[in-house]
């Protein structure tokens, strides 16, 4: 690992926390993310490998600790006290980018708001029952379509179809459903002009948008930016 070469604790920190994928790493843990498959899950475009080494980098400082899980296969991962320390910091830096930055194009996938929506339903208003949610997305990203399973507040998402009947349907543009995740838009904003449609039993339809408990940033408003006007010159 590279080093500033300095005393100063910024630099020192920086050294551990700006690493690529290491603040992902921390706040999938801290979401509950044990295994290696859910806090690979929560990071697409992470390599198996580089997630591999990131754990044991992050054991050896003494901010992630394992232990071997119960049925022999695998490890279970979780925070130490130093981490989730290091977890407040990603969320300053969270509060800092919902305030200042724009959600771009490219950082519109919907899988990444899917998952993080599953980590924030309230299993409270979840049905008894067991209910099956296909989504098809649109947008500038190539199509993409999941399916939610809900049963007994556990939640699992499929890239292929699980083979069990679809209770509702949902077709989305991605930039509607990422910014109604985001608490960028209500409800009412991402549904009008059929942005967000739903297609299921009436019941289905208005429980949905209730089980969001939405981004932890919702809360806080982005920077308003004045329209960027472009000059033409002779």
């Amino acid at each position: 690992m590279r080093t500033y070469g300095q005393y100063c604790p910024i630099a020192r920190g920086a050294e551990i926390f700006a690493e690529r994928w290491t603040p992902l790493i921390i706040r999938n843990l801290h979401l509950g993310c044990g295994s290696f498959t859910e806090i690979l899950a929560g990071a697409p475009g992470l390599s198996r490998t580089l997630l591999s080494q990131r754990l044991k980098q992050l054991e050896r400082l003494g901010i992630v600790e394992s232990t071997s899980k119960l049925d022999g296969h695998g490890r279970h991962y979780e925070l130490t006290a130093a981490g989730h320390d290091l977890f407040a910091v990603c969320k300053s830096l969270g509060e800092w980018g919902a305030h200042w930055l724009e959600i771009a194009p490219e950082h519109l996938d919907p899988f990444v708001a899917l998952w993080s929506m599953c980590n924030a339903l309230r299993r409270d208003r979840l049905p008894d029952q067991r209910v099956v949610i296909r989504f098809d997305f649109t947008g500038r990203r190539p199509h993409g379509r999941y399916w939610l399973l809900i049963e007994r507040a556990d939640t699992e998402i499929c890239k292929e179809y699980p083979g069990i009947d679809e209770d509702l349907y949902i077709t989305a543009e991605a930039e509607a459903f990422v910014k109604w995740h985001a608490g960028q838009l209500s409800w009412a904003e991402a549904t009008r002009d059929r942005r967000i449609q739903l297609h299921g039993p009436s019941w289905l339809v208005r429980a949905f948008p209730t089980w969001n408990a939405r981004s932890t940033f919702a809360h806080i408003k982005p920077v308003s930016r004045p329209a960027t006007r472009t000059s033409l010159t002779d």
